[in-house]
């Protein structure tokens, strides 16, 4: 998983359920993303954990960017 697809899944997550997902806890979702075609038609679930996301790593998030670890001290999402 992409750095930028992590930062997709926690867009996801944050637009359709209003919940914070750090990277890790988006995984499940960027992986379910990923295998979009392969799972067409059929239900998914994906677990949803993890919101120690710090504050201006997910404001760049949700305008659309992707964080690098030199970015808001270091620490990644």
């Amino acid at each position: 998983m992409t750095d930028d697809e992590s930062a997709e899944a926690i867009r996801l997550i944050y637009t359709a359920t209003h919940n914070c997902a750090e990277g890790a806890g988006a995984a499940a979702m960027a992986a379910l993303v990923k295998e979009r075609a392969q799972m067409q038609g059929r239900r998914a679930a994906v677990i949803l954990s993890g919101q120690n996301i710090d504050r201006a790593w997910m404001q760049l998030i949700l305008a659309g960017g992707t964080p690098r670890v030199s970015e808001a001290g270091g620490s990644r999402p």
